[in-house]
This record gives C-alpha cells, sequence and structure tokens, in this order.
C-alpha cells in the first residue's frame, strides 16, 4: 500500500515540475512590445518584413507593423544585447556601445536576432556621430551595409532615416532628400508626414527655401489623429516660419514662430529646443543678430540636454557673437562645442 504522505510528496514534485517547465517555456516566448502599451504580446516571430511582424501566438497569428513596434525581446537575446537595446532605447549611446560590442552578431542562433543587434549598433553609432562623438562616414558605411545585409528587418525604414540624418549632418542635401523620400514608403500615416517633413528640413538647409516653404505647408495643413503626428505639424510650423524669414518675409516668420513659443508645453524639452532655434534662425535671417542670439542662447542655457539642438545653437552662436563685437563670448562658445561635440560641423 503506498503511504499517503509519499503520494502526497509525488502530486507536490509533479505539480511544481508542471509549473517550473510553463515558467521555462513562457520565458522563452518572443516578445513584442508596441508604443501604446507597457505590456508585450507572447508568441513566436514566424515572419519579419520591413513592413513589420508576425507573430505567432497560439494557433493565431498577430500582425504587427514597424512603427507600432517599440522593441522586441527575442527567444535567444544573450544578455549583452537585453542590456544594449534598453541603453539605446534610452539613449544612453555610450553605455550601449560598450554592452553591444560584447555580442558576437555571426553566432546569434536567429536571422531576426543578427538583424536587430546589428540594428542597435548602427542606431548607437549613428546617434553618437550626429551628436559629434563618432565618425559619420564610418556611421554612413554601416548603415548601408545594415540596409543591404537586412532589407527584410523591421528596422528598416528607422535605419533609412538615419542615413537621412547623417547625409544632412554632412551637408550632403541630395542624398538626404532621397533617404527622407524613401520613408513615405513605410506603412504608416505618421511615417508618410515624417518624410515630407524631414524633406523640407533638408530643402531648407540647401537653401532651396520656396520648396522647403511647401514641404512645411503640406505638413501644417494635415488633419491629424495621433501625438507623433501632431508634434510634426508643430516642428513643420516651425520651419515655416524660418523659411518665411528666409524668404523675405520676416514678419510673418516671427509671428509665427513666437505664436508656437507661446503654446509650447514646458516639459517637452526636445520641441522647445527645436522652436527656439527656430527663433533663432528666424531672427537671423530677418537681420537681428541680437534677437538671434537670445533665441539661441536660451537653447543653450535651458536645453543644454538636447545634443542636436543644442550644438546647433553653441555653433549659430560662434558665427554670431563677433558681429555684436563679443569675440571673447564666441571663443566661449567654440570651446564648449569643441568639448561637447568634436566632430559638429556648422
Amino acid at each position: 500500500m503506498t503511504h499517503p504522505q509519499l503520494v502526497l510528496r509525488s502530486c507536490s514534485a509533479l505539480v511544481i515540475l508542471i509549473c517550473v517547465c510553463s515558467a521555462t517555456a513562457q520565458a522563452q516566448l518572443d516578445r513584442v512590445y508596441t508604443h501604446s502599451s507597457n505590456s508585450a504580446t507572447a508568441g513566436t516571430v514566424i515572419n519579419a518584413t520591413k513592413m513589420g511582424l508576425t507573430l505567432k501566438v497560439g494557433s493565431n497569428n498577430k500582425e504587427f507593423t514597424e512603427s507600432e513596434i517599440r522593441k522586441v525581446s527575442f527567444q535567444g537575446d544573450p544578455a549583452e544585447l537585453t542590456r544594449g537595446r534598453e541603453a539605446a532605447l534610452d539613449g544612453r549611446y555610450e553605455e550601449a556601445l560598450d554592452e553591444l560590442k560584447g555580442v558576437n552578431i555571426p553566432g546569434l542562433p536567429r536571422d531576426v536576432i543578427k538583424a536587430d543587434a546589428a540594428y542597435f549598433m548602427v542606431l548607437t553609432r549613428a546617434n553618437l556621430a550626429l551628436a559629434g562623438q563618432g565618425d559619420r562616414t564610418a556611421a554612413i558605411k554601416e548603415a548601408l551595409a545594415f540596409a543591404g545585409e537586412y532589407g527584410d528587418s523591421y528596422h528598416f525604414f528607422s535605419v533609412t532615416k538615419l542615413l537621412g540624418d547623417l547625409a544632412l549632418a554632412t551637408k550632403s542635401y541630395p542624398k538626404a532628400i532621397q533617404y527622407y523620400g524613401y520613408l513615405s514608403k513605410a506603412p504608416s500615416a505618421e511615417s508618410k508626414i515624417l518624410s515630407r517633413y524631414l524633406t523640407g528640413v533638408a530643402q531648407l538647409d540647401s537653401g532651396d527655401v520656396e520648396a522647403a516653404e511647401k514641404a512645411f505647408s503640406d505638413v501644417a495643413a494635415v488633419n491629424v489623429n495621433s501625438a507623433d503626428a501632431l508634434r510634426l505639424k508643430i516642428l513643420a510650423k516651425a520651419g515655416q516660419a524660418v523659411a518665411l524669414a528666409k524668404g523675405g518675409k520676416g514678419k510673418e516668420g516671427l509671428a509665427l514662430v513666437d505664436q508656437l513659443i507661446q503654446e509650447l508645453n514646458p516639459t517637452d524639452i526636445e520641441m522647445s529646443a527645436r522652436i527656439y532655434n527656430a527663433q533663432g534662425a528666424s531672427y537671423e535671417a530677418a537681420g537681428d543678430i541680437e534677437g538671434a542670439i537670445m533665441a539661441y542662447l536660451h537653447t543653450h542655457l535651458m536645453f543644454s540636454g538636447q545634443p542636436d539642438a543644442h550644438a546647433k545653437a553653441l555653433g549659430r552662436l560662434v558665427e554670431l557673437w563677433p558681429k555684436v563685437g563679443r569675440t571673447e563670448r564666441a571663443a566661449e562658445a567654440r570651446q564648449e562645442l569643441q568639448q561637447r561635440y568634436p566632430g559638429f560641423v556648422n
């Protein structure tokens, strides 16, 4: 006869074993996190294209477009990739690079993981280069290599945008316009709006003011239904203000950017930095050097945590301070620019 306590112990052990196996199986699933939710959808990625991912969830398939995916944690991720991914998504690029250097990409068990690791290396190095802390030419080559090798990655359009940003930073305006234009092929409406806006940015920087004003006007006139698209509309209005000022309509441009400043959300640091820089550019285009200096100083003093906008403001201050007889202030701005953003090109 079986002893009751022995039966109880056997049953308890079986329950524990089932729980452990269940937890292990759950831990090995891929997890897709979207921008709209803090929780993940667990399953197995069974298809990947530049347009998005297909996740098998039980007996069903769930589709995710590339623009709605915030991150994917894959079964088989090495710890260095997990930590590097999180650091990169948080904007801690130097920390991310240290982690990602420890990932042996060719030795990873799945193509989707290889693509993910390669993408976050591209993202990290590109952003460091854009902030003047890395080699932009090398970052461009790495991004092009990614696009060639991982053309079916859902990160493809993100890398296309990075290529546009890097081309713009190196003043390769036709290439920037080409890369930004390709974003219009992405599936989301926001990506198409972003494509038009960034094309306008590149056209404005290249001196094609008329084309830039048209691009910004197109974006500003779009009916939007998302926070991301609304931000692009506001940025387009800021770009439109600069285009107006550069096109000889200084009063109209400054009035538009002043209205945007009045409507700013004080907690939106990135938007604030960009709009104050737009105010500086508008004043500069209208011939008001002192007004431009005050606007760029606002970015410098209040929003120095935004590397791209801060570097741009410092670069303009280097050029503008001597025009009001303050060469010592120009030297101070140049010193800080070289220390914080050594690769920055104004």
